[in-house]
């Protein structure tokens, strides 16, 4: 019986093609790897689950490859490469600051920087997390950081660069992580539901990726954890289902009851809601989202700002068709002094049944101007 692996390390990128969401920042180190304008020092910034540490380590691996391929990857084929597969290469050394914080760590890292690599050119220490490093062991590690012997490179990663000292920040290049878009995630979850043999809706992907907010690690974590539960089908409701999330047709509902100005209809799907177990709070929120969703469908020019699967899409197109700027810029504003004076209220039913029944009221105000205070 075969050991079995998460999909977050199963379908880990091994090359610099494979990475997902960072194209820009990719082709700028295969560039300096292939013209030979390495840097000593490179903090690597971004959220979780954007690829830091992947990237670093294939980055280690390509610049001590001995056969890399026309388009500057790792051939995979060399002894550094195959040792870097197997786990057992000595040219990558990896530190996590999380637990390996204080100065005493630093100093065995810089007393094994001294000793050049016995393979390969160069000597590449990773050290993740590295904001939660002490201050001494920054200041420890500042002078080996400047200058470093010729074979060492240093990869710093951190998911909170405010943290990090200015005096490390002037030393290193710095390469900000953007978050993966959910058209990313979704592709990149196609190809591994198809390697998988899974079938998989593009709707329910989308929830997937919307859930991870631009972290592949997240999605991958997610997609497992539906694949448990649903087997190899993947629909949209068992996605909503598995992961609690709230079902677009619920807001897709309440606007047309808005727009028809049913307050009866609004406050029963409303109780609807809550019996389900879903919380007033998450209500408010996915409601304000859902209209700005709506008035960015308005305009062609701005339908590239809606991250949802395509049959959603037409969803928010039509309905958007229906309603008046006016009528979602106010609707808007309802949800958010809503959303702003939940907390505090001590009667939270009855404050977002209010906020219902103006939304209604919005309509009826637009027919009849003379009802308006």
């Amino acid at each position: 019986m075969s050991e079995y692996l998460v999909s977050a390390r199963k379908y880990r990128p091994a090359t610099f093609d494979t990475v997902v969401g960072q194209q820009a920042l990719v082709k700028t180190l295969k560039n300096a790897i292939s013209q030979n304008q390495l840097a000593h020092a490179y903090l690597f910034c971004g959220t979780r689950g954007v690829g830091k540490t992947t990237t670093a380590r294939i980055f280690a691996k390509t610049i001590n490859c001995t056969n890399r391929t026309p388009d500057g990857e790792a051939c995979g084929e060399c002894d550094s490469c195959k040792a870097f597969a197997e786990g057992r290469s000595m040219n990558i050394h990896e530190l996590d600051a999380a637990s390996n914080n204080s100065v005493d760590e630093i100093r065995s890292l810089i007393e094994q920087v001294r000793i050049p690599p016995q393979t390969g050119k160069y000597s590449v220490y990773i050290i993740d997390e590295v904001h939660m490093l002490t201050t001494s062991a920054f200041n420890a590690f500042l002078k080996t950081l400047e200058e470093p012997p010729s074979y060492a490179i240093f990869i710093l990663a951190t998911t909170e660069k405010h943290k990090i000292l200015s005096t490390i920040l002037s030393r290193c290049q710095v390469y900000d992580f953007s978050r993966i878009t959910i058209h990313d995630t979704v592709a990149h979850l196609k190809q591994i539901a198809e390697k998988e043999g899974v079938k998989a809706d593009a709707d329910a992907l989308s929830v997937i990726a919307e859930k991870s907010d631009g972290g592949m690690r997240d999605a991958l974590s997610t997609f497992d954890q539906i694949v448990s539960f649903c087997g190899k089908e993947i629909s949209y409701q068992n996605v909503i289902d598995s992961l609690g999330v709230l079902d677009y047709d619920y807001f897709f509902r309440f606007t047309d009851h808005f727009l028809k100005g049913e307050i009866k209809e609004s406050l029963l799907l409303l109780n609807d809601l809550l019996l389900k177990g879903f919380t007033a709070e998450n209500f408010i929120l996915g409601l304000a989202a859902h209209l700005r969703n709506t008035l960015v469908s308005k305009d062609e020019a701005t339908l590239n700002l809606l991250e949802v699967g395509d049959s959603i899409r037409d969803r928010y197109r039509q309905q958007a068709a229906g309603c008046s700027n006016d009528f979602l810029y106010d609707a808007m504003d309802l949800a958010v002094q809503c959303e702003q004076e939940y907390k505090q209220s001590k009667n939270k039913r009855l404050l977002v049944e209010l906020m219902l029944i103006r939304m209604c009221q919005l309509s009826e105000q637009k027919k009849n101007p003379e009802t308006q205070p």
